[in-house]
């Protein structure tokens, strides 16, 4: 007679050899689907070597509006430098137009009614247009959000602020440049 033990390993060896007999099994069949599929299927790889050389290519042709404001600037000049790598954009096939809109929200507010914390809440709002025919290709919205520290000192508080800001900003520009880069390379 076998022990529980002895048996509960068995099992294990019966179903570790059942599991690897359907993962060959399951390669075999879809083997074939795999090997018809050419490269000319609809199937391409958002960031394989070919992607992305046509991606930042069409990035780089992507003219970006003047945004206002100190975060609309800070958007713009993100977008810029990650659609072009830092290096010359190339002849506009579109143009990308940029809203904003900012907000602060108090958090844990004291007694006294001072705030310990803030939450700097930016929302933008774009258009991706084709300048040949001024069609709406993409349209959308990103958000970005970071909270901050408020401080006896107005510096403090004016940098934290500043920072929060950057942060943001960062943040809605990657969206909106990934949003970008995967409706470009046709993905969506």
């Amino acid at each position: 007679m076998s022990s529980p033990r002895g048996q509960a390993w068995s099992a294990l060896r019966r179903l570790n050899r059942l599991s690897a007999m359907r993962s060959v099994a399951l390669v075999t069949l879809l083997a074939p689907a795999i090997a018809a599929c050419d490269g000319a299927s609809a199937f391409r790889p958002m960031y394989g070597s070919a992607a992305i050389s046509d991606t930042s290519a069409k990035l780089a042709a992507v003219e970006f509006g003047t945004i206002p404001g100190r975060v609309g600037q800070k958007i713009r000049n993100e977008l810029i430098f990650q659609a072009t790598g830092g290096g010359y954009p190339l002849p506009p096939e579109y143009h990308l137009d940029v809203a904003i809109r900012e907000q602060v929200v108090s958090t844990l507010v004291r007694k006294d009614g001072d705030s310990q914390s803030q939450v700097y809440n930016l929302e933008a709002k774009f258009q991706l247009i084709r300048i040949a025919d001024k069609k709406i290709l993409l349209e959308g919205t990103s958000y970005g959000r970071a909270a901050f520290e408020r401080y006896d000192s107005i510096y403090s508080n004016v940098k934290a602020r500043e920072d929060a800001e950057n942060r943001a900003a960062r943040a809605v520009a990657q969206d909106i440049k990934t949003r970008l880069a995967a409706f470009l390379s046709g993905a969506v």
